[in-house]
């Protein structure tokens, strides 16, 4: 095992434990090449883990923010495949990368962790430069759900603003 590898699986299990704290579940099983995200996919709410098949950990903290924006009634029922087929899919895809944002800047975890070269379909340079900027993709609708404010809400309300967070789950 390389040293960059020892680094990704020890910020794979800091994230894990975080997951963990705020009421997202996960389990390790073998799942083989049959999901979307090799060695990773949600079931029934919980995040499934193939260690063996797994190319990229931080992909945990994006699929962890699926399960975190959906509404609360939906989040037991939430499976890779039905994420595709959600009323919200395009908004929830875009506040899953706005909350895992906010997850790498709470556990104090480089985003490129999760905006990684082989995800986002090229467009993790937009990701990771307008975060640089502070125009944040996804932040007003992390907003709308009750998850984060805006610095001039906060400023406000007296409490800090996005990237850190109100609360993780949306009810």
């Amino acid at each position: 095992m390389t040293d960059h590898e020892f680094d990704e699986m020890a910020l794979f299990e800091k994230s894990i434990e975080f997951l963990h704290t705020i009421g997202i579940e996960t389990t390790f099983r073998k799942i083989g090449k049959n999901s979307f995200l090799p060695g990773l996919l949600i079931n029934k709410g919980t995040i499934i883990i193939d260690k063996d098949v797994l190319q990229n950990p931080g992909d945990i903290l994006h699929e962890a923010g699926h399960i975190a924006v959906v509404p609360g009634i939906d989040r037991s029922g939430l499976s890779e495949r039905n994420i595709i087929n959600r009323k919200d899919r395009e908004m929830e895809e875009i506040m899953a990368i706005a909350w895992s944002y906010a997850a790498c800047i709470n556990l104090l975890i480089d985003p490129f962790f999760v905006f990684h070269e082989q995800g986002y379909r090229g467009g993790r340079d937009y990701i990771t430069d307008s975060c640089r900027l502070k125009s944040y993709i996804g932040l007003s609708m992390l907003e709308k759900i009750g998850l984060t404010a805006n610095e001039k809400k906060a400023n406000r309300l007296n409490i800090p603003s996005y990237p850190h967070m109100i609360k993780w789950l949306r009810a």
